[in-house]
């Protein structure tokens, strides 16, 4: 069976994830990993609090560790690699490191460094997201595009199936969307828990840094094609700007998998959100999750 893997992004993390994997691969999760980090990644993991492992500087990296270490085990057991990889937003740094474009260490410290970055970029600007259910790209897109002609600051951030759209912006133009939302033809607004505008003008300071950061790695030809986020496309050359822009930019999780030729697409990683947007997107597909080593062995024996 062809199939692409998956990767999920910020907001997949929750206290506890990855108990098993930490007593299997201490090598991936253990001492180096927090030598590279400057924190306790197994603490932040399994102890949390929620509010700590939350926050945007820890979730990347952690999310990011958690979920290679899922992928090295399913891996072990499988006939034939993916034809193809992507991940959401954090998530294709997962993906470039399974390629192997990028190697572990280098990818966990460009993480940690995104998510700082990141989360400095947000408490710079109080500013958020907030999910839209019932609206297409088009009208998302002119939503955001009148409240930024009235002066605002609010932007198409991620788009990642059909009828589900999430905006970045100002928190003032969140308060705004999430109160008006029926009045624009919007069924029903949600605000998202996160930290910040991300994949919006806001993060540019973040998007600089990274640029710059990736710029200086040592990057190496894929094992798979990896998709980009902000082009839906496989990966060429210019990952740095692809990294950089992907923070600023919004996320084309949709066209992605539209554009990924497999007949199935394993979500790779904890929880199983870009297993549902699979599902949504792609309904001529088999959809799996891979979260812990059992699905890893089971999923990889499916598949073959």
């Amino acid at each position: 069976m062809r199939f692409a893997v998956l990767f999920p992004g910020q907001g997949s993390q929750h206290v506890g994830m990855g108990a098993e994997l930490f007593d299997a691969r201490p090598d991936l999760l253990g001492a180096r990993a927090d030598q590279l980090l400057g924190w306790s990644l197994a603490d932040v993991c399994l102890n949390g609090p929620e509010e700590r492992l939350t926050g945007t500087e820890y979730a990347q990296p952690a999310l990011f560790a958690v979920s290679f270490a899922l992928w090295e085990a399913f891996a072990a057991h499988l006939a034939a690699g993916p034809v193809a990889g992507a991940g959401h937003s954090l998530g294709e740094y997962t993906a470039l490191a399974a390629a192997g474009v990028m190697d572990y260490a280098s990818a966990l410290r460009l993480v940690a460094l995104r998510g700082e970055a990141m989360a400095e970029a947000a408490a710079a600007t109080p500013s958020g997201m907030v999910a839209l259910i019932g609206v297409d790209e088009a009208r998302a897109e002119e939503i955001a595009a009148a409240r930024r002609a009235d002066g605002g600051r609010l932007w198409v951030a991620n788009l990642n199936a059909p009828g589900q759209v999430v905006l970045s912006g100002a928190r003032e133009d969140i308060t705004w969307m999430t109160e008006h939302a029926r009045e624009v033809g919007v069924r029903r607004a949600i605000p998202l828990k996160v930290a910040g505008a991300f994949h919006s003008p806001i993060m540019e300071p973040a998007a600089e840094r990274v640029a710059q950061a990736v710029e200086s790695d040592r990057l190496r030809p894929g094992a798979f094609p990896v998709y980009a986020n902000v082009t839906a496309r496989p990966y060429e050359e210019r990952v740095a700007e692809m990294l950089g822009r992907q923070i600023v930019e919004p996320v084309r999780f949709a066209d992605t998998l539209r554009s990924i030729d497999a007949d199935a697409f394993v979500h790779v990683g904890p929880g199983d959100v870009t297993a549902g947007m699979a599902k949504r997107v792609r309904p001529d597909a088999a959809v799996f999750v891979v979260n812990d080593l059992a699905s890893a062995k089971t999923v990889a024996e499916e598949l073959a």
